[in-house]
C-alpha cells in the first residue's frame, strides 16, 4: 500500500439511548452507567442529554479490528445499563417517552440548552462518526468535498429511526430530521479551502450560531481533535455489522477521494439546494425507496445508488481487503433490512412499541458477547 493508503485508519464514535429496563422510556441515569461502566475498563462519554452515553473504538486499521472493538465496547456498555436497571439502545431517536429530556450538568452543555432552549432539551439522538485519518486539515476539507454527493446515501443505509414517541413520523431517519433544527448542523457547504472553512466557523460564532468549535456539527467535517475527517451523517446503526459495514464504505470513500486529490481532481461543488434535496429524500425514505443520483437530480432505487457507491470506491475496498465484507455486508442489509425496516416490520406483525423497543435491545448487542444479567459477573471479565 503507499503512503496515502496507510494513512486511513478509521475509528468510530457512537452514541447511545439509555431507556428503562420496564418502561422503555428515556431514563436519566446516565452517570452512574458512566461509572459502571468505567470499573471494566471502558470510558464512556457524556453527552449533551442525561439518557445518553457515547463510545469511541480505538484507532484501527482493519474492519476486523474494529468489529471486535465495537463489539466490546457495546457489551460492557450495555452490561452497565442493566446493573442500574436500563437498557443500551443503538436507536436514532427515542421510541417512546416525554417531548423533554433533562441536559447533563455540564457547564457547556447548560449554556447550549440556555442559548438554543427547546431544541436542546428535545435532543436525545443518537448517531455514528466515522473518523479517517488524513495528512492535515487542508486534505479534510477537500476529501470533504468528494464526499458530499455519497452523504443522501450513507444515511439511507444507516436509517434507524422511523418512530418517535410512540408514533410512525413516515419517515426513515427521524434523527435527520431533527438534526437539522441546529443552525450549524446538516448538509456541509462546499468549502474551497481550510481558510474558507475558518473565516465561515468563525462568523458563525460572531452570529452565535455556533457558541465554540465544538459545535460544527456538519455532516462531514475536519475533526477538531485529531488528524481525520469525521463523517457524522449516519444514524447509530443498529448492529455492529452495519456499523463496520458503513465504516469500511466510509473508509474506502475517503482514500478514494486522497487518490482523486493525487491525480488533481477536485470535487464537484453539487449545490446545496440540491444536496439537501437529496437528504430529505433519502431520510423519508431509507431503503425502501429511491436515492438521488447527484449532481444530477435524476431519482434511482437506492438499490442502483448503493451499486455505483461500490463501484466508485472497488479499487479502495480492494487495497484495503474490505471488498467481501461490504458487499456481503450490503447483500445482507437489502434482504433482512436496516434498523428502521426492522422496527417496522415488528408493528407491521401486530407488535406494539414495546415489541420495537425489545427488537432493539437484541440488535443493538447482536454479535457481542454475551450480557449477562445484574448481578452477574462483567460477561467481558
Amino acid at each position: 500500500m503507499s503512503t496515502t493508503d496507510e494513512l486511513c485508519t478509521v475509528g468510530v464514535e457512537e452514541e447511545f439511548l439509555l431507556v428503562d429496563a420496564e418502561t422503555g422510556a428515556p431514563t436519566v441515569n446516565s452517570a452512574v452507567v458512566v461509572a459502571e461502566a468505567a470499573k471494566h475498563g471502558l470510558e464512556l462519554q457524556y453527552e449533551l442529554d442525561r439518557c445518553q452515553v457515547e463510545t469511541a473504538s480505538a484507532v484501527c486499521s482493519d474492519s476486523e479490528q474494529l468489529r471486535v472493538d465495537l463489539a466490546t465496547t457495546r457489551s460492557i456498555a450495555a452490561d452497565a445499563a442493566r446493573r442500574h436497571g436500563s437498557r443500551l439502545l443503538a436507536v436514532g431517536v427515542p421510541v417512546l417517552g416525554w417531548r423533554e429530556l433533562p441536559v447533563t450538568a455540564k457547564p457547556r452543555y447548560l449554556r447550549m440548552e440556555r442559548e438554543f432552549g427547546l431544541i436542546a432539551r428535545e435532543q436525545g439522538i443518537c448517531g455514528c462518526h466515522v473518523h479517517v485519518g488524513v495528512p492535515d486539515r487542508e486534505t479534510a476539507i477537500q476529501v470533504s468535498n468528494h464526499l458530499r454527493p455519497w452523504l443522501p446515501t450513507l444515511l439511507a443505509l444507516s436509517a434507524n429511526s422511523p418512530i418517535h414517541r410512540d408514533i410512525d413520523t413516515g419517515y426513515a431517519s427521524w434523527r435527520t430530521l431533527l438534526w437539522a433544527r441546529w443552525p450549524s448542523a446538516g448538509p456541509p457547504p462546499y468549502f474551497e479551502s481550510v481558510q474558507h472553512f475558518d473565516r465561515t466557523v468563525e462568523a458563525m460564532q460572531e452570529t452565535g450560531s455556533m457558541l465554540d468549535d465544538g459545535m460544527v456539527y456538519w455532516d462531514v467535517r475536519p475533526s477538531a481533535t485529531f488528524p481525520t475527517v469525521e463523517v457524522r451523517v449516519c444514524d447509530v446503526p443498529a448492529t455492529v455489522a452495519e456499523s463496520v459495514l458503513l465504516a469500511s464504505l466510509i473508509r474506502a470513500l475517503v482514500l478514494t477521494a486522497l487518490r482523486d486529490l493525487d491525480r488533481g481532481h477536485t470535487a464537484f461543488p453539487v449545490s446545496p439546494e440540491l444536496l439537501r434535496a437529496a437528504y430529505w429524500r433519502g431520510a423519508h425514505d431509507g431503503l425502501d425507496g429511491d436515492g438521488i443520483a447527484l449532481p444530477r437530480s435524476e431519482r434511482q432505487p437506492i438499490a442502483h445508488r448503493l451499486e455505483s457507491l461500490v463501484e466508485h470506491v472497488c479499487p479502495a475496498l480492494e487495497d484495503l481487503g474490505s471488498r467481501l465484507l461490504v458487499t456481503e455486508g450490503i447483500r445482507s442489509v437489502m434482504c433482512s433490512g436496516n434498523g428502521a425496516m426492522r422496527q417496522r416490520r415488528v408493528l407491521a406483525a401486530g407488535g406494539d412499541v414495546q415489541d420495537v423497543v425489545a427488537e432493539l435491545t437484541a440488535s443493538t448487542v447482536s454479535g457481542c458477547a454475551a450480557v449477562k444479567e445484574p448481578g452477574d459477573p462483567c460477561s467481558t471479565g
